[in-house]
């Protein structure tokens, strides 16, 4: 997808928790010296303004790009006529400012192939996803499956634990410090 920053996804059924522990992970990768950016996938419709600030206003006018820039941060919205428009996982990476990123991750996407940790909570009772995905390189669950795994499991309530196995497995000796 980019050869030029490692790229690892979280993907779970709705409900296992996956931004609760991105919020958690950041920090413990932080940590450990590296730069993390973030892609977040919804499946519903958001807004980052509201009405009368104008962003929103400019936007509901009809631009169909509309940047927002402080001194401290920067948001562009871009409008798509139909969801075909949405953009490919690889194509929002290419947009990505990789010069300020040692590691991107990725929130949702779960039917494309590329490397990620499945999340499983055990009382949400959905089926698991690894068996039909080889792109899953690590399971985080409160209870694994049964039967034998070839993939690392690890807990998923341990946010340490995650952390060294995305230092030390997943990006190796690349940058950080396990």
């Amino acid at each position: 997808m980019n050869e030029s920053i490692p790229i690892l996804g979280f993907s779970a059924w709705s409900g296992t928790g996956k931004t609760t522990l991105l919020r958690q992970l950041i920090p413990a990768l932080q940590q450990r010296g590296l730069r993390v950016s973030v892609i977040k996938h919804a499946h519903h419709h958001f807004d980052l303004d509201f009405p009368g600030k104008d962003s929103y206003e400019l936007r509901k006018a009809g631009a169909n790009q509309t940047v927002i820039c402080t001194t401290t941060r920067m948001a562009m919205i871009t409008e798509f006529d139909t969801p075909a428009q949405e953009p490919a996982l690889a194509d929002i990476v290419a947009m990505l400012d990789t010069s300020r990123a040692d590691l991107v991750l990725v929130e949702g996407y779960k039917d494309i192939r590329f490397p990620k940790i499945e999340l499983r909570r055990a009382a949400l009772g959905k089926p698991w996803l690894y068996p039909q995905d080889d792109s899953v390189i690590a399971i985080a669950c409160d209870e694994g499956p049964a039967g034998d795994i070839t993939i690392p499991l690890l807990d998923i309530n341990d946010i340490e634990g995650i952390a060294r196995f995305i230092c030390a497995d997943f990006l190796g000796d690349r940058q950080a410090v396990v």
